[in-house]
């Protein structure tokens, strides 16, 4: 294990104190997006009732038995929405599959807005009141976090500041609540953990962790840095869209959530990741000023976010891989 740390950034300190400070967080965000990928984010202000009614409402979901879960599987669709049974996803060129559930909130349809067509709807479960309610509330507020991040990432690139803004405001984001079983319950590949080590596929992920060992983040040198949950901090990584739109300026770090010693192994563990996408039509190509002598273009070939995301989907064992 390395002695490195996650850096943790006070996010006041780019939108409610002055100019210098501001400066310095643009400054301070970018170079922990360029050498480690990750960065903490305290002074959020998203209030902890929320964060704490949306876990309870997750865990009463994944309480229920097996058979009122799979009621609210898709089939084809991918995961888009609803629940994902145990035992499906894995990472991608790691044929283990991971040790997880999980249910996906996307962004709600707005009545005659055209990218409706492009998503489909939520589904909500009936057995677990204020579900919607909650879930949905804190997609709402973990999405106008990321933008105020993405605000500082634009700046730290040398754009404006909104550059993202009509890039990501009907995003394919999505809320996903997981639950990791306690180990005892494990079977199958001898092989898996948790979550295997994977990079995330979207433009920056926020994570609501949980206070339980297991997030591992690999740093430059190839060590594995635990990420120990700080209280009222929200992690916030760099994705594989943005690592590409970058040209691999900014990093999307290899992680993973390994198998916990005891007693945690013997606990259940959730955690609730924020998948903040652009919008599916968002053609992804390397951006003009982070294409240099020092650092060529590494994808010549631009693709749309929507197609990207349904090529690593494939890739994870979400979706089925064309014939």
């Amino acid at each position: 294990m390395s002695a490195e740390q996650v850096p943790v950034l006070d996010i006041r300190r780019f939108d409610q104190q002055g100019l210098t400070e501001r400066a310095a967080f643009v400054r301070e965000l970018n170079t922990a997006y360029r050498e480690f990928g990750f960065v903490g984010i305290t002074r959020h202000e998203i209030a902890e009732p929320l964060i704490t009614e949306a876990y309870q409402a997750i865990k009463a979901f994944f309480d229920l038995p097996l058979a009122s879960k799979v009621a609210y599987e898709i089939p084809g669709s991918g995961g888009a929405r609803g629940y994902t049974r145990f035992g499906v996803e894995h990472a991608k060129d790691h044929p283990a599959v991971d040790l997880k559930e999980f249910w996906h909130v996307g962004r709600e349809h707005v009545p005659g807005a055209a990218w409706t067509k492009d998503y489909p709807p939520n589904v909500w479960p009936t057995e677990i009141p204020g579900f919607r309610e909650q879930t949905w509330a804190l997609y709402q507020a973990l999405e106008a976090l990321g933008d105020r991040v993405l605000r500082a990432v634009a700046l730290g690139l040398g754009l404006g500041e909104d550059f993202f803004a009509d890039k990501t405001d009907h995003g394919n984001s999505i809320l996903r609540p997981i639950h990791y079983p306690p180990l005892t319950q494990r079977s199958g590949d001898p092989d898996s953990v948790r979550s295997g080590q994977h990079e995330d596929i979207n433009l920056i992920t926020l994570l609501i962790g949980s206070g339980e060992p297991g997030l591992q983040v690999q740093s430059l040198k190839g060590e594995w840095i635990p990420v120990t949950t700080i209280p009222e901090t929200i992690v916030v990584n760099v994705g594989d869209m943005l690592q590409r739109l970058t040209n691999n300026v900014l990093r999307s770090t290899t992680h993973r959530v390994v198998n916990p010693p005891s007693p945690y192994s013997e606990a259940p563990r959730y955690s609730i990741p924020f998948f903040l996408h652009p919008n599916s039509e968002f053609l992804i190509k390397s951006l003009e000023g982070c294409v240099t002598a020092e650092n060529p273009e590494h994808y010549p070939e631009p693709i749309t976010a929507n197609d990207y995301l349904t090529q690593r989907l494939i890739e994870i064992g979400l979706l089925p891989g064309k014939s």
